[in-house]
This record gives structure tokens, sequence and C-alpha cells, in this order.
């Protein structure tokens, strides 16, 4: 699989492990993608926001400006209605989330350059009560134009 689009690529990237990651990886380099991969878990929506632009920053994925945070922030916002199901809330309705992210940072496609930088970002991971056992996968992608 070809990663040549920022939101395939950033999905494929969550989802994959191993030498599949590997793979996926260095395709995605390859395409001159910028690509940071962490992990997050709370009960807390800003406390995965956080971790997820202290990653960006210190990856150099953005800078300290605000339009870049801004970008990233709302990307993040569009991936947590997928993952949440439309209600950006967790511990205030009792459900927490385990997740890896993936922040891609370059063009919407590789193949048509012309509109500019975007950041993409996806999470993959597990949200439910709680309660060790009580969880199930969820997947969200956001995608931003800087």
């Amino acid at each position: 699989m070809d990663c040549t689009t920022i939101g395939k690529t950033s999905m494929i990237l969550a989802m994959a492990s191993g030498e599949d990651l590997d793979r996926y990886l260095k395709n995605a380099e390859q395409n001159k993608f910028r690509i940071c991969i962490g992990q997050a878990g709370s009960m807390e929506f800003k406390k995965i926001v956080a971790a997820i632009e202290t990653a960006a920053i210190n990856e150099g994925l953005i800078s300290k400006k605000y339009w870049q945070k801004h970008a990233l922030y709302h990307a993040c916002i569009e991936a947590f209605h997928g993952i949440c199901r439309g209600e950006l809330e967790l511990g205030t309705i009792l459900r927490t989330v385990g997740l890896r992210f993936v922040i891609v940072r370059g063009p919407r496609n590789v193949r048509d350059t012309g509109d500019g930088e975007w950041i993409a970002v996806a999470l993959y991971g597990h949200m439910g009560a709680p309660i060790k056992g009580c969880e199930h996968e969820v997947v969200g992608l956001g995608i931003n134009h800087i």
C-alpha cells in the first residue's frame, strides 16, 4: 500500500505494527511526509491534546506560533469526534482512552503539492469504562491546513 495522501498515511501508521509499521514509515518518509508517533492515555481530553501538541513541537512538526498550534488543535478535535462518537467528553462520563497518535505534516496528496502544508492527526486505540476489560477499539482522523 502506497502512502501518498496525508490521511491514509496517518491512519495506516496509527494501526500498523512491527515490520509493517517500519515498511509504511519508510514509504511515507520517501514521500516527504514528516511524521511523529506517540502514545497517550487519560480520562481527560486536554491531557491527550497536550501530549500530541508537545510531541509535535518537540519533533519539529510545528513551531510554537499560534497559527500552527491552532491548526494542530483543530485536527485533534476532528480526530476526537471520531473516537468519541461526537461527544468530546471522557472522564466526566466515566470513560478513558489509551491511544497511539500519529501526526503527519505535508501535502494533502504527494502527487498534487500546490495547496500548501497540511497536518493530520490519527488516533487509534481503546476506549471504555475505567475498568480493565471494558474497552473497545476506536479510531479517529483529523486534517487541517497549516
